[in-house]
């Protein structure tokens, strides 16, 4: 007999209502990757590598040719000098990074503090290593910080804080009080963070992501992690990086060298190539803005009520108008009746029930989204 090691977790949701989406022939507005394709460019150099015969492992930190193109990234937009072989590990997607950031430093025992809603990665990798979940709700109506009652659950237990802004899934980013708070936190504890940056490149109206490697309180206690799949239009590549101390690095490293010790090797060079400007990055945010505006847009009239997401690809729906219902069977619902597929948020929650949104994803062509908007809309009147 099998003991589980997570008998209280079933499949992903994201997993879940795909297959809904593909079952019911809805739209698939719920897991979150864009429906149209990379730069053709990015392709090419994929292609020239792989032919050129760059196809065996590449080092277990990643190629150098990368981690010196990241270091040079990270230092044009966040002022941090990152040492490529002591600092930047690269990785299988931000989802095995995080994993192995908290297996190589959460022991038996240790408090880890987490934010809800909360991507649902975060929660497994605690209980496999053992560690105890402490989960702090954010405001439900704006999704921001209550950082006197943050500050009032460090203990001596706290081993961990997990952070993450851009904010999937409400769309919340940190203000430079929060990171005033976070640095507070960081100089009056002994303590360690994971910052989850996967949507560093992606904000709006103006707003500017604060990442932790640009306060030296911050980027001395953490793994800051990022992902080259939200940026570049590439998920399925699955790959991102990690950037920390050398300490951390070296105890990071020790865990990834046995989860997945290399990635893919012709990507790392196309990559490597493909960083050498900031035109892709720096588009990113009037790209994704202008797809958020026209599927707001597109939505009005409605019955759902919503406030514009501040940063990622997603945004969050308020449904309360339209029926008292538990999300998940809101979701199911609409997916069935609606021909949308959809993200309940409760499965962000420890605690079930807590949630009145749902969560879509507008990395999408207009046309998906304009056809989506309107089934959204008729549904919501129905009711």
């Amino acid at each position: 007999m099998i003991n589980s090691k997570l008998p209280g977790i079933g499949q992903s949701i994201f997993a879940v209502m795909t297959k809904m989406a593909n079952d019911f022939s809805a739209i698939n507005l719920s897991q979150g990757f864009p429906d149209f394709n990379c730069d053709e460019q990015l392709i090419e150099l994929v292609r020239k590598y792989a032919l050129q015969g760059f196809n065996q492992y590449a080092p277990m930190p990643g190629v150098l040719k990368l981690r010196e193109a990241i270091s040079q990234k990270t230092k044009r937009f966040y002022g941090f000098t990152a040492d490529p072989d002591k600092h930047i590990t690269v990785a299988a997607g931000a989802t095995q990074a995080l994993f192995t950031a908290i297996t190589a430093i959460v022991e038996r025992g240790d408090e880890v503090i987490i934010f809800e809603p909360a991507y649902d990665s975060y929660l497994p990798a605690i209980l496999l290593s053992g560690g105890i979940p402490v989960p702090i709700e954010l405001n439900e109506n704006d999704f921001s910080y209550d950082w006197d009652l943050v500050k009032s659950k460090i203990n001596s237990r706290t081993k961990l804080i997990i952070v993450n802004s851009p904010h999937n899934p409400s769309g919340y980013m940190f203000t430079e009080n929060d990171m005033a708070q976070l640095c507070e936190i960081a100089e009056n504890n002994d303590l360690l963070f994971i910052s989850d940056e996967v949507y560093e490149h992606i904000t709006f109206d103006g707003r500017k992501h604060l990442s932790f490697l640009s306060y030296p309180q911050l980027s001395a206690k953490s793994m800051v992690i990022s992902s080259f799949g939200k940026t570049y239009h590439t998920t399925g590549w699955k790959m991102g990086y990690v950037i920390a101390n050398e300490i951390l690095t070296a105890e990071f490293r020790k865990v990834h060298q046995f989860n997945v010790f290399a990635v893919n090797t012709p990507i790392q060079y196309a990559y490597a190539d493909f960083l050498a400007d900031d035109i892709h990055p720096n588009a990113l945010p009037g790209f994704y803005e202008k797809k958020r505006n026209y599927f707001i847009d597109e939505l009005k009239g409605s019955a759902f009520d919503l406030t514009p997401a501040s940063g990622t690809y997603f945004q969050l729906l308020d449904y309360t108008k339209i029926i008292k219902k538990d999300d998940f069977l809101f979701a199911e619902t609409l997916v069935k009746d609606g021909g949308v597929s959809v993200i309940p948020l409760s499965p962000f929650y420890s605690q079930k029930g807590k949630s009145r949104y749902i969560r879509i994803c507008f990395a999408k062509t207009e046309k998906i989204l304009k056809t989506a908007a309107e089934k959204l809309r008729e549904y919501s009147l129905k009711r």
